[in-house]
């Protein structure tokens, strides 16, 4: 019996086994299979945290991570909005991205709490056991202090 190959019969048993043929490959790890250009984009989308807890999945995700500086540019720019002199004067000095958003996101995120009245009404370190805290520079200082005048 002859078949013909442009028939929509077989086409649909030729795509039908090459659907079957796939389901028994085990998935892939999506950076194996997308340029790093796409992997970067998507470890772009994820916040600090998980970005770090990604770097620790395994090796691939580890160097893609670690070797680009997009991500930690992303990164960088949302710690920037908090920290800008923090950040524009490690970067005049030559830090990395990573380094930068290393040395600064402990810094942005206590200088964030504090401007939002987070610490407003601590009545003693007790309250403030278990938070991680940070030097904080005058300028900084004046800026808590204003905010909480101002409120």
């Amino acid at each position: 019996m002859h078949h013909d190959p442009t028939s929509p019969v077989f086409l649909c048993s030729k795509r039908r086994a090459s659907l079957m043929s796939t389901c028994d490959v085990p998935p892939q790890n999506f950076a194996e299979t997308l340029p790093t250009e796409m992997s970067e984009r998507i470890f772009g989308e994820l916040d600090t945290e998980s970005l770090c807890s990604a770097a620790l999945t395994c090796r691939l995700w580890h160097d893609i991570i670690e070797e680009s500086e997009q991500v930690w540019r992303d990164q960088c720019s949302l710690v920037r909005a908090i920290c800008q002199r923090e950040v524009d004067s490690d970067r005049r000095d030559g830090l990395s991205w990573k380094v930068t958003l290393v040395k600064n996101y402990t810094r942005s995120c206590l200088k964030r709490d504090w401007l939002r009245g987070r610490f407003s009404h601590v009545r003693s370190a007790e309250e403030l056991r278990g938070r991680k805290m940070t030097p904080l520079d005058a300028e900084t200082w004046g800026e808590i202090l204003q905010a909480e005048l101002d409120r």
